[in-house]
């Protein structure tokens, strides 16, 4: 049985949609269940969801065989995966954004999910910050005056605007990517291509 590693959200709803679409079907679904594992009608794969940055840690690790991710998580992440495919979809941006410009005559305090990908960014740039690692609301760390900035995920910018939020560099871009176990891609890819292909739909790497 090949084990697919999903966060909950938009990334796994596609994911799922492609998977039904090539025939593998989860009939005992239930996005509003709190049950964390579904096998495929055929019993030959496996859902489980875990959250958004656990997921290269699982297929890393090879208790999962493949996932479905975003850029932003794979940069923040140490784990060991292959990255297979640009799935398109879930496109976003990771950007600096403040109430203001960062200082210049001090050294900036930066919030942020994404504390790794932060600090290559700003050593980049020669820029000499703080950084302080928050899991949700970044938002709120300027609004408080508890960061200059933030680094954050942007989609639609909404969020930024109704609290007076600015964009000020766009770090990267990001969108769903399909990642696989390295070990589980060699031994075993004859179960494994098919999952590829459902979730990969004809999309180049």
């Amino acid at each position: 049985m090949i084990t697919i590693a999903l966060a909950k959200g938009r990334l796994a709803t596609k994911g799922l949609e492609r998977l039904i679409q090539s025939g593998i079907t989860f009939s005992e679904y239930d996005e509003k269940s709190r049950k964390l594992i579904f096998e495929s009608d055929d019993k030959q794969a496996r859902i489980v969801f875990v959250k958004a940055m656990d997921v290269p840690t699982y297929v890393s690790l090879g208790i999962a065989d493949v996932g479905i991710v975003g850029k932003d998580v794979l940069l923040e992440s140490d784990g060991v995966v292959n990255e297979l495919a640009d799935l398109k979809f879930g496109a976003c941006r990771l950007c600096v954004c403040g109430l203001k410009p960062l200082p210049t005559d001090r050294k900036p305090i930066i919030a942020s999910k994404y504390p790794r990908v932060s600090e290559r960014y700003f050593n980049a740039h020669g820029i000499d910050v703080d950084i302080i690692k928050l899991e949700g609301s970044v938002e709120l760390a300027p609004l408080l005056q508890l960061a200059d900035g933030i680094v954050d995920i942007v989609e639609s910018g909404l969020t930024l605007k109704e609290n007076n939020l600015n964009v000020y560099t766009t770090i990267t871009t990001s969108s769903a990517r399909l990642i696989v176990n390295p070990r589980s891609y060699k031994i075993k890819l004859k179960a494994i291509q098919p999952i590829i292909e459902a979730i990969n739909q004809g999309e180049s790497v």
